[in-house]
């Protein structure tokens, strides 16, 4: 660090030559963040110093939050549920498998996903000391109940349902995981990160949320689909006692307790969630996911005029495609600028259809897709 500063212009000049190393937004199919709403932007902007770790300083925050975790719990079946605005999906998983298991307290804990669950469900293991025990998935890729039935024992704390797997869009069976939840007297919880805000606006109905008895805890990103800022995610629970259960004592702040994760939370997302939400409504919300849904529905039909089909009839805006010659045209697919990923099992091309996405990058993207898959041997 260099003892005097440098001036604005200086650093903004800095500022800016990194920003320009960033790829643009509208070329990104790999990405299940978007560019927030503008609404979003300007709450942020109002609340840019507010600690919501702090409630009886930020008493508009805190109130701003309750309010929003009841908009989303609304939306989720449950008005009445109880939460915060988290981080992201990373943070609410580890913290739902962080109730299940101070509220069992196993002397050897284990939790069942599916193997097609995120990667944070393996964080969560790690830091908190619990087994993660991944279950097999049927041929649709959602996972199989029979093998989550085999993996529970007397150290099972709970078990997990996947809303909207990362890597191909698919909804777990969660009235089935939710009849097993309560047979063998387990937390459930749904991890609906990307899904949450996508499931209950799609024409055919998925049970997954508090309308099934047997859901403990909800994770649900609005900085994916509910087009707010980087980082906000949410956890919802059924139970206030399950929630109380992370409780800590915090004698020096504003409140006597705390049951989040991270200490100082910033109030600026919380208030970009819930301006957004509040500004869209439900309307909004849906007629953003019908438009994704409407586009990826039109990449499969441009892609099928290649003979290159989905991974199965895609569910909602993520889609795997079959794509020969795999390795040689996801590497050409960078190389022009695209920004893709793969998946793991089934392996194939993986992309998101998100709100950035317009008819003009499908058009341009599916014909770059069709000439690669033409051309390369």
């Amino acid at each position: 660090m260099n003892e005097e500063g440098m001036s604005e212009d200086g650093v903004i000049k800095l500022l800016e030559e990194a920003r320009s190393m960033d790829i643009d937004y509208r070329r990104v199919f790999s990405s299940m963040c978007t560019i927030p709403h503008p609404i979003a932007v300007k709450a942020y902007n109002m609340f840019i110093a507010s600690n919501a770790g702090d409630p009886g300083i930020f008493k508009g925050t805190k109130k701003l939050e309750e309010e929003t975790i009841e908009l989303i719990g609304d939306l989720l079946h449950k008005r009445d549920a109880y939460g915060y605005v988290s981080t992201g999906g990373t943070e609410s998983n580890l913290q739902a498998i962080r109730m299940a298991r101070n509220i069992k307290k196993r002397r050897r804990p284990n939790f069942v996903v599916s193997e097609m669950g995120h990667f944070s469900f393996e964080k969560a293991g790690d830091i908190l000391g619990v087994e993660t025990r991944r279950a097999d998935v049927k041929e649709d890729l959602t996972v199989d109940i029979n093998s989550v039935e085999e993996l529970i024992d007397e150290n099972t704390i709970g078990i997990v349902g996947i809303a909207g797997t990362t890597e191909f869009g698919q909804i777990d069976p969660i009235d089935e995981l939710s009849k097993l939840a309560l047979n063998e007297d387990l937390f459930l919880h749904i991890d609906a990160a990307f899904g949450g805000f996508v499931i209950p606006f799609l024409k055919k109905k998925y049970p997954f949320d508090f309308d099934l008895e047997g859901v403990s805890s909800i994770s649900i990103d609005p900085h994916k689909m509910g087009m707010s800022v980087i980082p906000a995610g949410g956890l919802l629970v059924r139970r206030k006692e399950d929630l109380m259960d992370l409780e800590v004592d915090t004698p020096y702040l504003s409140s006597k307790s705390q049951y989040t994760l991270s200490g100082t939370r910033s109030g600026a997302a919380i208030a970009a969630v819930y301006a957004v939400l509040k500004y869209l409504g439900r309307k909004g919300l849906k007629k953003i996911v019908g438009r994704c849904l409407d586009l990826t529905n039109e990449l499969v039909d441009r892609m099928r005029k290649f003979d290159v089909h989905p991974v199965g009839e895609p569910k909602m805006n993520v889609l795997a495609l079959n794509v020969p010659n795999l390795d040689a045209v996801f590497k050409e697919l960078w190389r022009k600028g695209w920004c893709v990923s793969m998946t793991r099992r089934p392996r194939a091309l993986r992309l998101v259809i998100m709100p950035h996405i317009d008819g003009a990058i499908i058009e341009e993207f599916s014909n770059d897709l069709g000439e690669m898959i033409s051309n390369i041997v």
